[in-house]
């Protein structure tokens, strides 16, 4: 089968001819129709990821068509159109994960490839109202959304909620949930188009962060926010603080630009503050996502397709930042 290849850190991707993988006991084999990425599978490449296993196959988002069960598995599963819940090993406290937990894509092999091998635990239907290619948009971006906004920041209808740099995947999963949800929705960006064009997503508004005064611009047009979620951190985060109303909750999934600057504390007992940290999910929120995707219809915002040979450049594209939406590879056969 074709399959993506890393041979180590700071090497380009190839394209390669590898065996299929096999479905064991409680496993099943998915032929991949769609592949999405993730700024994980950036991080990996340049050696920036916790785990280092190398060679690798990356991929940690899929959809695709059962074509293989393992011992123990339900027969009926085969030929059904699914979706991979990408995570295995939570653990048993559903507010922490073990240290088992994994994500497919390193160090198992992932789902940039034609087939790939996965739990039959972790195969859920596919949306019936999404494309393949839309499908695979949602595992992890969704996951860490969904966690975010309502496991962890118990988001309720009607509360007003910042979504920090609108573009990248997991933040417009956070706008789109939080909108369906009934929340009054503010976002960020360092571009104006993507500020309209999460408008047209449902949000109330947004400001860019690259203008003196942004968070005193979004104070006065809001009166601050009962609930933030950030992936960048940095010295901005300070300014999310300030912007938290008194018994606000912030969800941070990321630190694109560093260490958090200088943060009064005095902004966070005062307002009796919470800061939840958050990234994936467990099999619950997993299937809690699917169930409001499916309930509201909701489509992910899909920027770029690419075929299955083309992933070095979709890498590229996705590091330079100037999607809105996912980055989706469609794979094409053996």
């Amino acid at each position: 089968m074709k399959a993506v290849y890393l041979e180590g850190i700071g090497k380009p991707l190839a394209l390669i001819d590898t065996e299929r993988p096999v479905a064991g006991p409680g496993e099943a084999v998915v032929q991949v129709k769609a592949a999405a990425l993730n700024r994980r599978d950036v991080w990996i490449q340049h050696g920036r990821y916790f785990l280092k296993e190398y060679p690798a196959i990356l991929g940690s988002d899929c959809a695709g068509v059962v074509s293989e069960a393992g011992a123990g598995v339900d027969p009926a599963w085969v030929g059904q159109e699914v979706i991979v819940d990408p995570g295995t090993g939570w653990g048993s406290n559903p507010r922490a994960h073990s240290a088992d937990y994994k994500i497919l894509g390193m160090p198992q092999p992932g789902s940039f490839a034609a087939y790939v091998k996965v739990p039959a635990q972790n195969l859920h239907p596919r949306p019936p109202h999404l494309s393949f290619e839309q499908a695979a948009a949602l595992p992890l971006a969704g996951l860490t959304a969904y966690r975010a906004l309502f496991t962890k920041c118990q988001l309720q209808p009607a509360e007003k909620v910042l979504v920090t740099g609108a573009g990248g995947g997991v933040a417009l999963f956070a706008v789109q949930f939080a909108v369906a949800s009934g929340a009054e929705v503010w976002v960020t960006s360092g571009a104006d188009e993507k500020l309209e064009k999460a408008r047209a997503l449902g949000a109330a508004g947004g400001v860019n962060y690259r203008r003196d005064g942004w968070s005193k611009e979004l104070k006065a047009h809001t009166g601050g926010f009962d609930v933030v979620i950030d992936s960048a951190a940095g010295e901005g985060f300070v300014q999310l603080v300030k912007l938290a109303k008194p018994g606000g909750r912030i969800g941070i999934y990321g630190g694109t630009t560093g260490m958090i600057g200088h943060i009064n504390p005095a902004e966070i007992f005062w307002k009796q503050l919470t800061i939840y940290g958050s990234t994936m999910g467990t099999a619950e929120d997993f299937a809690g996502m699917l169930r409001l995707v499916n309930e509201k219809q909701l489509q992910p915002v899909v920027d770029m397709v690419f075929p299955l040979e083309q992933t070095e450049q979709a890498m590229r594209y996705m590091e330079a930042g100037r999607q809105f939406g996912k980055i989706v590879l469609r794979a094409g056969g053996e």
